[in-house]
């Protein structure tokens, strides 16, 4: 990784010149890398000496000064640095000698031995998943890739809520809402069900009984109604994953949330909840005959607060919060309790937590990262605070709550499914409780119509994977906070930021490597003289020289779109390239070079399309 090399070197040359100036050396001192905009400014370049002025109490070019001299005599990071360069105010601009580069390799830092579990998707079980659902889904399979990729050792986790009020609404309206009409897939019937259950709601309170009713027996487990919740949410979590696999999105583990509580998870957190004096029975007030868990003194203590009902773990009807439920799990998951499931085979290569299965070695996690709707900040904050109060400052130190905005549609994307759009609104908000939003399967089957349409040649990627691939990108490409608008005609556009244009980048590249092996039988190789580049050939080279730094960072900060941007820049400057210099009928002394640059390109844009989860095709 050149930027940690670089950063090495860096602090070696400082604490040099500490010691020639009988300094003392803050290994503190924070040293920045970074890829200037601007070429002229260099390949990389740092502010290093700018950082030091107060300590040094001299002017930042005079120690940029003095750490080029030492640069120069520690052979600029192993004759990597043809060439260093001082710029006011105190800059130091370093340029990369690209042949010694080139035949260099650049490893990544290990994290070899260091056990990730990423929880991800957990839809409730109680209907068809929509497009909301699928962005979360493609946020922790591209994290899960992320992570591989760099070294860590990564189990995932989907969480099923089988004992939650969504599951209990659909088994109350199946149960007590007539309702007939043809469906091909039982969750689609659900998602109907689901919408017309809370509408009777509003007219019927009688069924609001019956939901805890049910929440009740699906706790308990095991009379009538527990077995029909059973199995709705099985068949429904069969369902999702299938749609989840046409996205190249899989499993290591099932958790079932009524294995948690069945099994004694919670009752041994519980145990250990009780000795801290934070975990207490309220004896009056609104919240009488719940335990409750103690807020920190920073945090609101108004009763009214919009929070408030998050600090129940159990309440005083005996039912235990999701929030409870949760704080026994990650204990599991840290290896922190004295339990273990047992688990029985689900599907191929997809384990399931499940009563009198066999052991195995899932969880005692290193790390632990959480891919959840970023509304649900504040309970995944209590499950962090309860294992601080636990004495698990160093666990809780390792959970990662990685948020991310609500998905809604554009008026496009809402004319198509018959939402009224009249009032003119940027975008539409979708509503299980109300029927509106679209189905992941829909979604797919309009998207593969629509790429179907465009194409032109037929034989190369058949269009449902390739509508895939659009849609997964275009929930990708965004900040993790930003308000998704999909739109269907954006998401498929052949050029701009999309997953196809990625693709057909990888295919035109693919496509130059063909030829040239067929007709000319030229190897790609490196030239002697690599010096010597045209603008487009030296931007693209540059690029590809940072896919690791941004691989790291990527990895380091839990950022996806970082990767979407970066693999999107690489395409586009391939492109330009492509358009500047002839390749195949380029001159002898030229040909190949450009031959190799095209092989590094079509190396590195693989490699970002499989941490992505995109199809890597040879021809589209």
């Amino acid at each position: 990784m050149i930027t940690q090399l670089m950063i090495d070197g860096i602090k070696k040359c400082v604490k040099s010149v500490c010691i020639d100036l009988a300094l003392p050396y803050d290994d503190n001192v924070p040293i920045d890398v970074e890829r200037p905009a601007h070429l002229e400014h260099g390949d990389y370049s740092t502010n290093v000496a700018m950082q030091l002025a107060r300590t040094f109490r001299k002017p930042p070019v005079q120690i940029a000064g003095m750490l080029k001299n030492k640069l120069e005599e520690q052979g600029r990071f192993e004759n990597l640095v043809s060439k260093v360069e001082v710029a006011p105010p105190g800059f130091l601009n370093m340029y990369i000698d690209w042949k010694v580069w080139a035949q260099r390799e650049f490893a990544l830092p290990s994290n070899i031995g260091v056990k990730a579990v990423v929880e991800h998707t957990s839809i409730n079980p109680n209907k068809s998943a929509h497009i909301g659902h699928l962005r979360n889904s493609c946020i922790g399979d591209t994290l899960v890739r992320l992570l591989r990729r760099t070294g860590y050792d990564v189990e995932v986790h989907n969480y099923i809520d089988d004992l939650g009020n969504q599951l209990a609404d659909t088994v109350v309206g199946m149960l007590n809402v007539p309702y007939k009409n043809e469906h091909s897939r039982f969750g689609d019937f659900c998602w109907d069900i689901y919408a017309r259950v809370n509408r009777e709601y509003e007219t019927d309170p009688r069924l609001l009984e019956q939901r805890t009713i049910v929440l009740h027996a699906l706790e308990e487990g095991s009379g009538n109604l527990s077995w029909i919740g059973l199995l709705a949410a099985e068949r429904i979590v069969r369902e999702h994953l299938e749609e989840m696999n046409e996205f190249g999105i899989g499993y290591d583990l099932l958790v079932w949330e009524s294995d948690i509580v069945r099994e004694g998870f919670w009752d041994s957190a519980f145990g250990l909840l009780k000795e801290t004096g934070q975990f207490y029975r309220e004896t009056s007030g609104k919240l009488e005959g719940c335990w409750v868990l103690k807020q920190r003194s920073s945090d609101t203590e108004d009763n009214e607060s919009e929070h408030h009902a998050d600090k129940v773990l159990v309440r005083s009807n005996g039912i235990l919060t999701y929030t409870a439920k949760d704080i026994a799990y990650h204990l599991w998951k840290f290896g922190l309790l004295d339990k273990d499931f047992s688990y029985k085979r689900f599907a191929d290569g997809l384990w399931t937590t499940r009563v009198n299965g066999i052991r195995s070695s899932f969880g005692q996690a290193d790390i632990v990262i959480n891919v959840i709707d970023h509304r649900q900040a504040y309970p995944q904050a209590m499950v962090k605070q309860a294992l601080e109060m636990l004495g698990y400052a160093k666990q809780a130190a390792k959970l990662r709550h990685v948020g991310y905005g609500v998905v809604s549609l554009s008026p496009g994307a809402a004319q198509e499914l018959g939402i009224d759009t009249s009032d003119g609104k940027a975008s539409y908000a979708m509503s299980g409780r109300q029927g509106i939003g679209i189905k992941v399967s829909e979604l797919l089957d309009r998207m593969e119509g629509i790429v179907d349409h465009k194409r032109s040649d037929k034989n190369g990627l058949p269009s449902r994977t390739i509508a895939a691939a659009a849609i997964r990108y275009y929930l990708l490409r965004f900040g993790l906070l930003t308000e998704v608008v999909f739109d269907l005609q954006q998401a498929t556009e052949v050029t701009g930021n999309t997953g196809i244009y990625l693709m057909y980048s990888y295919a035109r590249a693919a496509s130059i490597l063909n030829k040239a092996e067929a007709d000319w039988n030229i190897k790609p190789a490196v030239p002697d003289e690599i010096g010597q580049m045209e603008k487009a050939e030296y931007a693209l080279l540059r690029h590809i020289a940072a896919w690791q730094d941004t691989l790291w960072t990527a990895g380091k900060e839990l950022s996806p779109n970082a990767i979407c941007h970066y693999a999107h820049e690489l395409a586009t400057l391939f492109n330009n390239f492509y358009a500047a210099c002839p390749i195949l009928k380029a001159a002898e002394d030229k040909k190949a070079f450009r031959i190799w640059l095209t092989s590094k390109f079509k190396e590195t844009i693989g490699d970002a399309l499989d941490v992505l989860g995109l199809p890597a095709p040879d021809r589209m």
